[in-house]
C-alpha cells in the first residue's frame, strides 16, 4: 500500500545547454473544493515512441495508468510538481496553477529549448514559452503530461481517501460533486479543503 506521503514532486536539477529539445506542459486539479494543484512537464524522446497519447480526460483510468507507466519509462525527462492548498488559498488557484508548473519545469533533469503550455497562460519562466489552447488534444508532450499530473493526483486523492473516507475522494477526486456536497455539510471541511472556494467558504460559515 502506498503511503498517503508517497507523492512529492518529482524533481532533478538541470544539464545545462541542451539544444532542441521541446517540453509539454500541463496541469490537473485546478476545478476541484481540496488537495494540491498538480503540474507535469515532460520531454519526449523521438526515438521511442508512445502510441495512444491524448488528452487525459479522454482516456480511461486503466489506460491512463497504463501510459503513465510507459511515459516514465520512455520519456527523455519528466518532472512532476504542485502547489498546497494553503498556497492556493493565499495566492489564488491561477496563480498556484502558475506555481505548479514553473516548478514542474525547473524539476526537469534537461533543460528544455522550449515550452509548450496547455491553455492561454504561461508561467513565469527564463525559457521561451508558448501557449496552446488545447493543446492537450494536440501536442504529444502535452499530452503527456496531462497524463502524468492526472494520474498523480488521482492517486493522490486515493491515498488521502484513507485518511478521510468519509468524504469519498476516492471516487469525485475532490470535485463538487453531490456527494462531496453532502459530505461537507454533514462532515464540515478536513485539512485538504480549499478555504477560498466558495462551496467550502458557505459551510465554514
Amino acid at each position: 500500500m502506498r503511503s498517503k506521503k508517497f507523492l512529492k514532486a518529482e524533481q532533478a536539477p538541470f544539464v545545462w545547454d541542451t539544444p532542441g529539445l521541446v517540453a509539454g506542459v500541463d496541469e490537473a486539479g485546478r476545478g476541484p473544493l481540496m488537495g494540491p494543484v498538480v503540474a507535469a512537464a515532460v520531454i519526449l524522446d523521438d526515438l521511442s515512441p508512445i502510441k495512444g497519447l491524448a488528452d487525459s480526460k479522454v482516456l480511461t483510468a486503466l489506460r491512463r495508468d497504463k501510459l503513465y507507466d510507459e511515459i516514465r519509462a520512455k520519456a527523455l525527462c519528466f518532472s512532476i510538481a504542485q502547489a498546497t492548498v494553503e498556497e492556493i488559498d493565499k495566492i489564488n488557484i491561477l496563480q498556484a496553477t502558475m506555481l505548479a508548473m514553473k516548478r514542474a519545469v525547473e524539476g526537469l533533469r534537461l533543460k528544455p529549448h522550449k515550452v509548450l503550455v496547455d491553455g492561454n497562460r504561461i508561467p513565469t519562466l527564463v525559457i521561451v514559452a508558448e501557449a496552446i489552447v488545447g493543446g492537450d488534444a494536440l501536442v504529444p508532450a502535452i499530452s503527456a503530461a496531462s497524463i502524468l499530473a492526472k494520474v498523480w493526483r488521482d492517486r493522490w486523492c486515493q491515498d488521502f481517501h484513507l485518511e478521510y473516507p468519509q468524504y469519498g475522494f476516492a471516487t469525485h477526486k475532490g470535485y463538487g460533486t453531490a456527494e462531496h456536497l453532502a459530505a461537507l455539510r454533514a462532515h464540515g471541511a478536513c485539512p485538504q479543503h480549499r478555504r477560498t472556494f466558495r462551496p467550502v467558504a458557505e459551510v465554514l460559515k
